[in-house]
C-alpha cells in the first residue's frame, strides 16, 4: 500500500485546498492546482449518500489524473456506512481518504456527524479505526481543536488518532462553538505539532489569507503543510502568492481583465460540468473574491448575483 509518506515526498512544504462545499468543485480545484495548490482534495461527501449511489455525490468523487495527489472526503457517523462509503471511494483510486470530523455546519452535527464527534472522542477513534482497517489506503483525518473553550483535547485526539493507523492530521484551530468566527489558534496546532509521540504530518488550516501570514505561520508553528479554504474562495491566485512569498520572488499584480478572463472560465466550465443553473448559482460565492477592492465592481456585483444565465453575466462584465 503506498503510504502517505510517499505522497509527500515529491513537496518540501505541500499547500493544500480546503475541502467546501459547493465551492471546491473539479473545475475550481484544476484552478487552484495551476496556481500552486499541490494536494486537492474532493468538496465533503455523506456516507449515507454515497452508498446508495446518488448522483451528486458520485460526480463529487470524480477527478482527473491532473488532480493528484488527490483525496476523496467523506462523512458521517454509522461505523457501517462510513466503512462501505471508505471502500466505495477507495474503487475510485483516490490517493488517500480523509475523514471530515470538523464541519460545524448545524445540519451535519445535528446529524451526529462532522465537528459532533468532538463531543465522544472514543466513539471518534472507533469509527476512524474501523475505517482504517476497512481499505487498503492512506486514511487522514481533518478535525478542530475541540466543542468549544472548554474543551480542547486535540493534542490527546491526535496521538490516539495516530495510534489507530491514520497517517496525516489536518487542524482547524478553532472550536466548533466558534464555527468560522473568532482567531484561529495557531499555538495549539503547534503544540499538537511539538508533541514527541507524534510523528504523522500535521496540516495547519485557519486564518491563512496571505502570503507573509502562511511564511510566518510556517515558520512559527513548524507545520508540515497548511490548508488554505476560504481565503481562496474567488482568489486561487492565493496560492501563487504563497508559492512566490516562499521562494522570495516578487507576486504578480492581477489587473480586472485578468479576473474577469479567470472569473469567465470558471464559470462557462462549470456549467459544462454541473449545467448553467448551478454555474451561475454557485458562482455568486465567488464574485467578492475574484474581485475583491476593486470599487467600481460593486454595481456589477449586484447585477451578477441577479442573473440567470452565462449571456447575461458576459453581459454584466462587458457592460
Amino acid at each position: 500500500m503506498k503510504s502517505y509518506q510517499d505522497i509527500l515526498k515529491n513537496f518540501s512544504f505541500p499547500l493544500y485546498l480546503a475541502p467546501m462545499e459547493g465551492v471546491t468543485n473539479a473545475i475550481f480545484r484544476a484552478i487552484c492546482k495551476e496556481f500552486g495548490a499541490d494536494i486537492l482534495i474532493s468538496e465533503f461527501i455523506s456516507s449515507d449518500a454515497l452508498i446508495r449511489d446518488i448522483d451528486k455525490s458520485l460526480l463529487k468523487m470524480s477527478f482527473s489524473e491532473k488532480e493528484r495527489p488527490f483525496g476523496i472526503q467523506i462523512f458521517g457517523n454509522n461505523e457501517q456506512t462510513l466503512c462501505q462509503a471508505a471502500e466505495k471511494a477507495a474503487e475510485a483510486n483516490p490517493d488517500f481518504i480523509d475523514i471530515n470530523w470538523g464541519c460545524p455546519v448545524k445540519k451535519i452535527v445535528s446529524k451526529g456527524a462532522g465537528s459532533a464527534i468532538l463531543k465522544d472522542i472514543p466513539k471518534m477513534v472507533k469509527l476512524t479505526a474501523s475505517v482504517v482497517r476497512s481499505v487498503q489506503i492512506p486514511i487522514t483525518v481533518k478535525t478542530r481543536l475541540g466543542w468549544d473553550e472548554s474543551d480542547k483535547p486535540i493534542i490527546s485526539v491526535a496521538e490516539q488518532l495516530q495510534d489507530i493507523g491514520i497517517q496525516a492530521i489536518t487542524i482547524h484551530g478553532r472550536t466548533r462553538s466558534q464555527l468560522y468566527g473568532g482567531v484561529a489558534d495557531w499555538e495549539l496546532i503547534g503544540k499538537v505539532k511539538e508533541n514527541p509521540r507524534l510523528h504523522i504530518p500535521v496540516i495547519g488550516n485557519g486564518d491563512i489569507n496571505s502570503g507573509e501570514k502562511a511564511i510566518a505561520y510556517k515558520e512559527k508553528y513548524n507545520v508540515n503543510g497548511i490548508m488554505v479554504g476560504r481565503a481562496a474562495i474567488g482568489n486561487p491566485w492565493i496560492f501563487r502568492e504563497i508559492v512566490n512569498s516562499i521562494a522570495k520572488k516578487d507576486i504578480p499584480q492581477i489587473n480586472y481583465e485578468e479576473r474577469v478572463s479567470l472569473c469567465l472560465r470558471h464559470l462557462k466550465e462549470t456549467a459544462l460540468l454541473k449545467g448553467e443553473r448551478k454555474a451561475v448559482l454557485e458562482m455568486r460565492y465567488h464574485y467578492g473574491g475574484y474581485f475583491k477592492a476593486i470599487p467600481f465592481f460593486k454595481e456589477k456585483k449586484n447585477r451578477l448575483m441577479k442573473a440567470n444565465t452565462i449571456v447575461e453575466c458576459e453581459e454584466i462584465f462587458i457592460s
